[in-house]
């Protein structure tokens, strides 16, 4: 009897983690059924520990994910080392070869939801060392402080710190970056990092050497509506769902739940601050094609007292989308890469809009069968044709 109730309990659980519903178009499903599960596995047990009050749930994971870093290896293509970038932990990946005697240079900004990753990441480390290699560029790849321990802006303000000092003459000198020929990237929560450092730079006045390009990949861009068609149609979608976005965005500001309570129904921006939803209005903001079958509705005001304890979601440098045109339109070359299963997708899309409307020159990607995490997976057919198109526009372009 008890060996057939734990044969029954292995079904169901077996059931529960490897049945993960995918579209139709998506390239290798049983390679991301795999990715899944094992995320969904984490997941639920740093869940649990949260539940029974062992450990924070983001800490649960960071654990997890200590196991996949990878110390800073030279290889025969490129040579890595770590060092501070005023005080901030840096990765520098520096190529090899013979080359003219100024490279490129791209400062990379990683993910993880303002809460997770590093530098370190074995998946940060293979597109730092391929990114160096086929561009003959010097890559350098920040860490920066992550929450729980750390709120807004810290992370801001680390990566900012970190770009400035990367941006001085004699340090691009020392690492043999022409000046001309800077860029920033970042994806997902570094994408929301890189576009509000790249519009903090063009106001300072003390920065004299200015960025050649940004590169966007599937980033986060404002916190105002979590009930975008993108939150709607993908809010269970593996990788990132709709709940752990908000949970995302919420650790960013606070550990109060008081805050991913609100978010999670979409009222917590109160009504003095209702002037800033035309900023991120998808009604207007988006292409026809994915407004089609959604009605906008403007959110419900929510408490002032949360915006006054945590005023970072209606922040600029937390919500890049946020930003006036007249800072919007001196921007420089964009990229931007977004996909279709992705609750980001149309903080992507939206951001597209404004900066062609102020007439920046925007490259925009869109990826029909892509998800939120593509771009950075180990050998996936999808993450190489992702980064094939990214490495080949910097290629051209910085």
């Amino acid at each position: 009897m008890g060996r057939t109730i734990l044969l029954l309990i292995s079904i169901v659980l077996a059931a529960y983690y490897v049945h993960v519903p995918l579209p139709d178009n998506i390239e290798e499903p049983w390679r991301v059924v795999w990715e899944v599960t094992q995320v969904k596995i984490a997941t639920d047990l740093a869940s649990f520990a949260e539940l029974l009050g062992i450990s924070h749930f983001m800490d649960t994971v960071k654990l997890f994910m200590k196991l996949h870093e990878v110390p800073p290896t030279s290889d025969e293509n490129v040579t890595v080392m770590e060092t501070t970038f005023n005080s901030v932990p840096v990765r520098i990946y520096i190529p090899k070869r013979e080359s003219a005697p100024l490279r490129r240079g791209l400062f990379y900004i990683h993910g993880g939801g303002w809460c997770l990753g590093s530098a370190a990441l074995s998946m940060y480390d293979s597109l730092s060392r391929r990114t160096a290699d086929r561009l003959d560029a010097v890559v350098v790849s920040t860490d920066y402080a992550l929450a729980p321990k750390h709120h807004f802006p810290s992370q801001f303000e680390d990566v900012y710190s970190a770009l400035r000092w990367f941006l001085q003459e004699d340090i691009l000198k020392k690492y043999g970056v022409e000046p001309t020929r800077v860029g920033v990237s970042g994806d997902s929560a570094g994408g929301n990092l890189a576009a509000a450092v790249t519009q903090q730079l063009i106001q300072d006045p003390d920065v004299k050497i200015k960025l050649k390009v940004q590169v966007l990949v599937y980033p986060a861009l404002q916190a105002l509506d979590l009930n975008l068609p993108s939150f709607q149609e993908n809010s269970h979608f593996p990788f990132l769902s709709r709940s752990l976005m908000v949970r995302l965005w919420s650790e960013y500001f606070t550990t109060d739940q008081a805050l991913e309570k609100a978010m999670l129904v979409n009222q917590h921006v109160p009504m003095e601050h209702s002037h800033l939803f035309r900023f991120v209005n998808w009604s207007s903001l988006l292409p026809e094609r994915y407004k089609k079958g959604y009605f906008y509705k403007s959110p419900t005001p929510g408490s002032s007292e949360l915006a006054q304890q945590y005023p970072g979601f209606v922040d600029v440098k937390a919500c890049p989308l946020l930003a006036d045109d007249n800072i919007l339109l001196h921007l420089p070359l964009t990229y931007i890469i977004t996909c279709q299963y992705d609750v980001l997708r149309d903080d992507g899309l939206m951001y597209v809009t404004r900066l062609q409307n102020v007439g920046v020159h925007v490259t925009h990607h869109h990826i029909e069968d892509g998800f939120h995490g593509a771009f950075t997976f180990h050998d996936f057919k999808i993450t190489y044709r992702m980064q094939n198109q990214y490495l080949s526009w910097l290629m051209k372009n910085l």
